[in-house]
């Protein structure tokens, strides 16, 4: 039996979030719903925040509160040091792992024939305008080790190969800590091998 409502409303809503689905949404809302006072309310407050507070950092594309944002902003960051990221989730995990000091440029995606993601669809001019503004001494492509993030590495290559004073790297690839040689594939092996140090 088919339904609608603001139930049934709230159910797709939720749903079109990634990692819910139809099943997972509906959990959700019948939780939201029977928790009003303690979940549902609270969530609409931060929900509204959020929506009237964060922006788009002018400087790297991250979101923030404050714009520039926090890390753009921190004295204490390594202005000459730019780490090149697809999405504001792989600059997170970068923070939260804790050794990098320097300032990030946030692409908002890698190239994709089949979404139909192109250049233009990426943040790549403004990191153009950046490093010709103030060329950093290195820039860090911490781009995902798929056909699409090496496509992406290659044309943000080629805009940094104008700037010969630039050391570009890349994350190193391969072996991860605790990986055991036989349950890595092949691939993962042969990259381990070429960038070894």
């Amino acid at each position: 039996m088919k339904q609608d409502g603001p139930l049934s409303h709230l159910i797709r809503q939720l749903s079109i979030l990634p990692g819910l689905g139809p099943r997972s949404a509906r959990r959700a809302a019948l939780t939201l719903i029977t928790k009003k006072d303690d979940m549902m309310f609270p969530l609409i407050k931060a929900l509204q925040e959020a929506a009237d507070q964060i922006k788009t950092c002018p400087v790297c594309g991250a979101l923030d509160d404050t714009s520039p944002c926090r890390i753009c902003n921190d004295p204490s960051r390594d202005k000459g040091l730019i780490c090149v990221v697809a999405t504001l989730t792989d600059l997170w995990a970068i923070e939260r792992a804790g050794g990098f000091r320097g300032i990030y440029h946030v692409l908002g995606g890698v190239l994709s024939a089949l979404d139909g993601i192109g250049p233009d669809n990426l943040n790549l001019s403004d990191l153009q305008s950046r490093i010709s503004d103030a060329p950093p001494r290195e820039v860090i492509l911490a781009l995902p080790a798929t056909v699409d993030g090496q496509s992406t590495a290659h044309v943000v290559m080629d805009i940094l190969g104008e700037n010969a004073s630039i050391k570009v790297t890349r994350l190193a690839h391969g072996m991860p800590i605790g990986g055991e040689l036989d349950y890595l594939d092949d691939g993962t092996i042969l990259t381990a091998f070429q960038a070894r140090g």
